[in-house]
């Protein structure tokens, strides 16, 4: 049995192993705006059916679970140019950590770099939910369980809309969007001394010059703002948002660090590579994070992990872990559609839906890694380059990367996706 949202013309006897047509979807084509603004003012990107404007086109098969991996994979395999994005976990969670998977998860799904989604899954109880969950952003979604059908059945039928929905989306057209469309997310990773004085600050300049202007902000990585905590509240808009998002802080601090650690965090925070490259406390680390908000912007609501924003255009804290891949996926699925991240080491991370600009400020990973680097803001140390020229870069580099140049790491295939999980499950 399929499970079909906004895409009506797609019945259970058209998605049978018979292969019989689907006809396109009749959906309201995008209306393409004849007046464009400067470079820096818009960009071109595809506007969803709620209103939301993304920067890629992906249709994708998102697995319910751990075991509808294999079935997802087997639909992009059959049907090229569509996206599988495999996970672990999805069994036998319970309480917030269910929570927080299905909200990851129709969050990844709703983002509007997503056109359209196949949810597969081992039954369709919980497939639904994500279904229903896509489904109230208007663009079309279709689940399927395995169970009662096994791997070979949903595959078959689940690649016949595959391709339809693929077929379809490929006819959509960009149309020209204002600058404050684009929701913009950071994290810093593979930090050394040169990412707080360079790459970090660019991206904090580029906050302070696109807040104003009406974009959507994002910043978190809760355990790595230890020893900075007193500045971070401090940057909240409001006494009441400061002293909330202290409250998220200390939670973090006592009932995840501190409940769990052994001795300390000198395995993991600072990481190996932090240390290498002359960051010895996470109090170092901390304030060079922070760089990443600017000097004027003040966040102004903090998020649950892959929450979307409900407070208007702005930037936003969001409580998140300092993996990579972890926190960018997370931030993906709160509807963040361009991701900045300051490497100072190099980090390759990449992600499937939400392209990663990679900036560093280090002579040597420019020399020893430039394949993953995309904005080089070695000036800013040698003093050829200021903070504000690097920002204006930065700014630059979302704007072609918003209207469909690859990053580095979606040329080199980095499509890390990786859930949050909170406790054990049953």
């Amino acid at each position: 049995m399929s499970i079909v949202a906004n895409f009506d013309l797609v019945k259970d006897e058209l998605v049978s192993v018979k292969g019989r047509s689907i006809e396109a979807p009749a959906f309201k084509a995008p209306v393409v705006r004849t007046k464009k603004a400067s470079s820096m003012d818009s960009f071109m990107g595809w506007r969803r059916e709620n209103g939301r404007v993304g920067v890629r086109n992906h249709v994708l098969m998102l697995p319910l679970d751990d075991l509808s991996n294999a079935a997802c994979e087997a639909v992009a395999n059959n049907i090229k140019g569509v996206l599988a994005i495999p996970h672990a976990y999805g069994r036998l969670q319970f309480g917030a950590d269910l929570d927080l998977h299905f909200r990851t998860l129709i969050g990844t799904g709703s983002n509007p770099n997503v056109a359209a989604v196949i949810v597969i899954g081992i039954e369709e109880g919980w497939t639904k939910r994500i279904v229903d969950g896509i489904a109230k952003t208007g663009k079309p979604v279709v689940g399927f369980g395995i169970e009662g059908h096994g791997d070979i059945a949903t595959i078959a039928r689940a690649s016949y809309v595959a391709k339809e929905f693929l077929q379809w989306a490929s006819e959509l057209q960009r149309e020209t969007c204002a600058i404050e469309d684009l929701w913009v997310s950071t994290k810093c990773g593979e930090s050394d001394t040169t990412t707080g004085l360079s790459s970090c600050p660019t991206v904090g300049n580029m906050y302070d010059k696109l807040i104003p202007r009406g974009i959507h902000g994002v910043f978190g990585e809760t355990s790595e703002i230890t020893g900075a905590e007193h500045l971070c509240r401090e940057r909240a808009i409001s006494k009441e948002v400061g002293d909330r998002w202290y409250a998220m802080w200390k939670a973090y601090q006592d009932e995840v660090i501190e409940a769990n650690k052994v001795d300390d965090l000198s395995e993991s925070q600072p990481t190996k590579g932090n240390i290498a490259g002359g960051l010895t406390t996470i109090e170092e680390k901390a304030l060079g994070n922070l760089e990443k908000i600017g000097r004027a912007c003040k966040f102004i609501d903090i998020l649950e992990p892959a929450e979307e924003p409900k407070s208007g255009p702005g930037l936003y804290f969001m409580d998140s872990s300092s993996a990579a891949a972890e926190c960018v996926t997370l931030m993906a699925a709160g509807g963040f559609v361009v991701h900045t991240f300051p490497t100072g080491q190099g980090n390759v991370i990449g992600n499937p839906i939400v392209p990663v600009i990679k900036i560093s400020g280090n002579p040597k990973t420019l020399r020893t890694m430039p394949e993953h680097i995309d904005l080089d803001v070695t000036g800013v140390l040698s003093r050829e380059m200021t903070i504000p020229q690097a920002g204006d870069a930065l700014i630059a580099s979302i704007i072609r990367t918003a209207n469909g140049r690859l990053t580095a790491s979606e040329a080199l295939g980095h499509r890390e996706f990786s859930m949050t999980k909170l406790y054990r499950s049953a």
